[in-house]
């Protein structure tokens, strides 16, 4: 297992491109830790800097306390799983696993040894004479990861490694990856554009934008207390609610006013621009339909089970879903109050990496303006 370090590290291309932009990064011992953000982030860069495949313009790049700029990929004791797997077609599973081994010179009973181990540990036993045209792709996938198990590596470096799966064979695989850590406890650096991936894998999530590390943090810790606005966006699903208004003194109270809403906010200062963020989990059907903080004319009913996405228009033709109870399911053309869990809404400067401000929304329920 290994201690990975980086030390602002950044990396342009000629033409000037800055794909990755000071990041500096602590990745513990034995963790998990995923990059997530959108297309052309940098997290998919970063992660061909750790593994040696690309060359920082500036920064350190530290594997156990040692600086690894200058060491090529193969001497990292790293291993990497790719998007598109990266087999040899022409071999069975059992020649793939043993490939690296093989040309690293392990005696053939110990190379036999970790790759029916490895095997038994993935549940392919059945697959070792099989070529990779003659397996599913989460059978693929198994025998990538398996292929990278047997070098006992430092580290494993995952690009994006689930994105060529379909949905439910996506979310059966993440959970057999997150138990196989729970297991070996090697250190994981993991790449995904998908939040929920993300959310559910990682024992620390390091979101980035525009090559830069905009928050990192305990999952929970991310969703719950976004440091900016573009985070709170990017972190959750259905994504979150956006209001542009002001943060007035009321009464000797703090409100944030828009067209939509007026709502209480303790501890916010007075702003001439403010944009408040409320997830969709956050609202739910009022019972007291009388003075709701929002209304909402329905326009579409998703059902997801126990709970409904509604999508429709608010005062002014802004557009809001929110995640309801089935128990409280209106129908399109519906309009509805809705109310507003304090504990689900966030203030922020205005622009898309405007920062958060500290606020205690409060639970006093206000006529919609």
């Amino acid at each position: 297992m290994a201690q990975i370090e980086l030390r602002d590290v950044s990396k342009r291309y000629p033409g000037g491109h800055d794909a990755v932009v000071d990041v500096s990064l602590e990745i513990a011992d034995g963790s998990f830790v995923v990059l997530v953000g959108p297309s052309g982030c940098g997290k998919s860069t970063t992660l061909r800097l750790i593994a040696g495949l690309e060359d920082p313009t500036r920064g350190e790049i530290l594997i156990d306390r040692r600086i690894v700029n200058d060491v090529a990929p193969k001497d990292r004791d790293i291993a990497m799983v790719f998007q598109n797997y990266a087999l040899y077609p022409h071999m069975t599973a059992y020649k793939n696993m043993a490939f690296a081994l093989r040309m690293r010179r392990v005696n053939r009973a110990e190379i036999d040894r970790r790759v029916r181990d490895v095997a038994k540990l993935l549940e392919i036993e059945a697959l070792l004479d099989k070529r990779p045209s003659q397996m599913s792709g989460g059978q693929r996938q198994r025998v990538a990861v398996g292929r990278a198990i047997v070098r006992e590596p430092k580290a494993f470096l995952f690009d994006e490694p689930l994105s060529n799966l379909d949905a439910r064979l996506r979310v059966s695989t993440r959970a057999e990856l997150k138990s196989l850590h729970q297991r070996l406890r090697t250190t994981t650096v993991y790449v995904t554009h998908d939040q929920e991936e993300a959310m559910t894998l990682g024992d620390r999530v390091v979101v980035m934008a525009g090559g830069q590390i905009q928050q990192q943090g305990a999952p929970l810790e991310v969703y719950g207390h976004p440091t900016n606005r573009f985070v709170a966006s990017f972190i959750g699903t259905p994504a979150m609610n956006f209001f542009e208004g002001v943060v007035a003194s009321e009464g000797g109270r703090a409100r944030f006013v828009a067209p939509e809403l007026r709502l209480p906010l303790d501890g916010a200062a007075p702003a001439p621009t403010a944009v408040l963020g409320v997830r969709p989990t956050a609202l739910r059907v009022a019972l007291d339909q009388a003075e709701p903080p929002l209304r909402m004319r329905v326009e579409v009913v998703e059902p997801l089970g126990d709970r409904i996405d509604l999508s429709g228009s608010l005062a002014g033709g802004q557009r809001a879903v929110a995640r309801v109870s089935v128990l409280r399911a209106p129908s399109p053309g519906d309009l509805i109050g809705l109310d507003i869990e304090p504990s689900g809404v966030h203030l922020f400067e205005p622009g898309e990496f405007g920062r958060a401000l500290q606020i205690n929304a409060h639970s006093e329920r206000m006529a919609a303006s």
